[in-house]
């Protein structure tokens, strides 16, 4: 299965939009009122998180000033490299709001360093476990359960074809491996894949133990999705209230440091098979 560059192609191209504006002196108010759209707008494209057509780059470059030929088609390049549609195309219609931006992020990470105190990460689930937890979430919309089912296969599937799949750091309470999601038999199923998942080299898994007390990361579940070459590391921040992606220098220098501090204070990953071993077992007993 083929990924592509589209999402991040449109975050190089926001970025050289940004810096053309801000070497031209140009401020965002602007640059909204000359497209004559929100800056909301602006800042989603500046951003990678929104499409912006053809015409309007051209505008853009020429409000800049941006006139040397070989720099304009090195934008348009990007633009139209941006237009790639991604696998998750199919599924759009159905995904909470940002989840295909997402998609298209993570199938291009190089690192994923993420923190889960409810739930498995999706890139770990089996099927049963994430059919329970996403019937959870939509109650009575059976057809739509079963196509984001399938999305969340279809992620893991990406990762598995890839050349280098992503290098993957989690860090899971207990707690969340306690919950019979599913039921006991489908909880110590997905026990047992993360014990499978655990032993790949791309997977590096912890287990913060419920004794361990109060911790750095106890505000809720978070991802650093980091990228090759200059692409910058995007924080991504899942709620009910939708998703949220940060990139700003410092918010990343935060939530990095968050998660070193997490994974310094949790066990050796060496000492999580054992550890997975003991909830499944406890997990199939009556």
């Amino acid at each position: 299965m083929a990924t592509n560059m589209g999402t991040v192609r449109r975050r190089l191209l926001g970025g050289e939009l940004r810096r053309a504006r801000e070497s031209a002196g140009r401020k965002a108010e602007e640059t909204a009122a000359h497209l004559e759209c929100s800056m909301s707008k602006i800042s989603r494209i500046e951003n990678g998180m929104s499409p912006v057509k053809a015409r309007d780059v051209r505008d853009l470059l020429e409000w800049y000033g941006v006139t040397d030929p070989a720099q304009v088609k090195a934008v348009m390049q990007l633009h139209k490299d941006a237009q790639e549609q991604g696998w998750w195309e199919p599924y759009e219609d159905q995904l909470p709001s940002g989840m295909a931006t997402y998609a298209g992020f993570e199938c291009e990470a190089v690192a994923l360093r993420a923190y889960e105190p409810m739930f498995v990460h999706g890139l770990l689930q089996t099927e049963d476990y994430a059919r329970a937890v996403i019937s959870a979430a939509n109650p009575s919309q059976a057809e739509t359960v079963e196509n984001l089912v399938r999305f969340r296969m279809q992620r893991q599937q990406v990762q598995a074809e890839r050349d280098e799949p992503v290098q993957l750091w989690v860090v899971l309470e207990e707690s969340t491996l306690r919950r019979p999601v599913g039921g006991r038999e489908v909880m110590a199923a997905q026990i047992e894949h993360l014990i499978t998942a655990a032993a790949r080299p791309d997977v590096t898994l912890q287990i913060m133990p419920s004794a361990k007390g109060a911790h750095a990361a106890m505000a809720g579940a978070f991802a650093l999705m980091e990228f090759a070459a200059a692409i910058p590391t995007v924080i991504y921040i899942d709620s009910i209230a939708g998703n949220l992606y940060l990139e700003k220098e410092r918010e990343v220098r935060a939530f990095a440091q968050t998660f070193d501090l997490v994974r310094a204070a949790g066990p050796d990953p060496q000492e999580t098979p054992a550890t997975l071993q003991t909830i499944a077992r406890e997990m199939r007993t009556p």
